[in-house]
């Protein structure tokens, strides 16, 4: 394939690598100095998007208008999917986004989701979830968490919404909360935690690096190829969630 990077920081040199090892060639990166609607796209097969979320659907709509099938990493932009999925729709275009790519994390979103279901008659265990990343990451929380907490709320009827916050104990009971740290150098840690008076239940991810997200970008640029839709990591890895 022939990959524009649009995104080109640690996590678009991460891609990069990956894409090269796989015998694929990236004949175009921008990085924050470009903007996307004055380059020349018409080399490339397929882009690889990780930017910022006020960037991200913009660049979306634009490869769309192009023909040009997209994989999309930036989190933190889906108020604005109905834009998306109505461009895919009229103009028959190609996206495929996630939370996070990582493999290993969505097998965690499969299993955060059957433990919600075997939780859910035992009200006295109060689920929470605390991320950590990278200080230099911009949204809190992370969109993994997110996908953690929709896991949950989906699957787990005591809980109406998920609230960012510092202290478990200040929020309704119906509130699912979220804790986000951020701390030098941490490329992703996402805890689940069911806590009851007498023990608590947990589970973690603990990223080591940036390879699984970028390794699994590449493979779900190879998956999307010239299929026509909207799509996630699930239809990927054909988990059934």
């Amino acid at each position: 394939m022939k990959i524009a990077l649009i995104g080109y920081g640690k996590m678009g040199k991460a891609i990069e690598s990956y894409a090269i090892q796989r015998g694929h060639e990236v004949v175009v990166k921008i990085d924050s100095r470009t903007l996307l609607k004055n380059t020349d796209l018409s080399q490339c097969e397929i882009a690889i998007e990780f930017t910022r979320p006020e960037l991200a659907v913009d660049h979306m709509l634009h490869c769309i208008s192009i023909g040009i099938p997209v994989v999309v990493g930036t989190t933190a932009w889906k108020e604005r999917l109905s834009e998306v999925e109505t461009a895919v729709l009229e103009q028959k275009g190609s996206v495929l986004y996630s939370s996070n790519f990582s493999i290993g994390v969505n097998l965690f979103f499969m299993i955060n989701k059957e433990l919600a279901r075997l939780m859910a008659p035992y009200k006295e265990y109060k689920a929470s979830i605390e991320e950590t990343h990278h200080t230099q990451k911009i949204d809190a929380p992370s969109g993994t968490a997110v996908t953690i907490a929709e896991g949950i709320l989906e699957e787990n009827k005591n809980y109406t919404q998920w609230e960012l916050t510092n202290d478990t104990n200040a929020i309704d009971q119906q509130d699912l909360a979220i804790t986000a740290n951020r701390e030098d150098s941490v490329p992703g840690t996402h805890i689940v935690k069911y806590t009851s008076d007498i023990d608590t239940i947990s589970f973690e991810h603990v990223a080591h690096n940036r390879d699984g997200f970028a390794l699994g970008a590449v493979i779900a640029a190879e998956w999307l190829g010239n299929k026509k839709g909207l799509f996630t990591m699930h239809d990927v890895l054909k988990i059934n969630l």
